[in-house]
């Protein structure tokens, strides 16, 4: 399940979504999304996890949670309508 999160500090690396995911289960993929130009966080990641009830314990556990002195917003992930 894919698994947005936002509302990220500029502080935020990948390593420290990882972590806290971990804690609540299989970890696959954590990207932090940047601007194509100067490379600075656009402020939200997605986050990959295997297990669909690992995930919406994550997102039930760290929705609101306080990271790097941000309130996290986490939800499930939308998928993308091509246009």
């Amino acid at each position: 399940m894919t698994i947005y999160a936002g509302n990220l500090s500029q502080d935020v690396k990948e390593a420290d979504l990882r972590d806290i995911f971990r804690v609540f289960g299989q970890v696959t993929f954590v990207n932090i999304v940047k601007d194509r130009y100067n490379k600075i966080s656009k402020g939200f990641s997605l986050v990959e996890m295997p297990v669909e009830s690992e995930a919406i314990a994550a997102i039930a556990g760290l929705h609101g949670k306080e990271l790097k002195g941000m309130p996290l917003n986490v939800t499930g992930a939308r998928t993308r309508i091509e246009q």
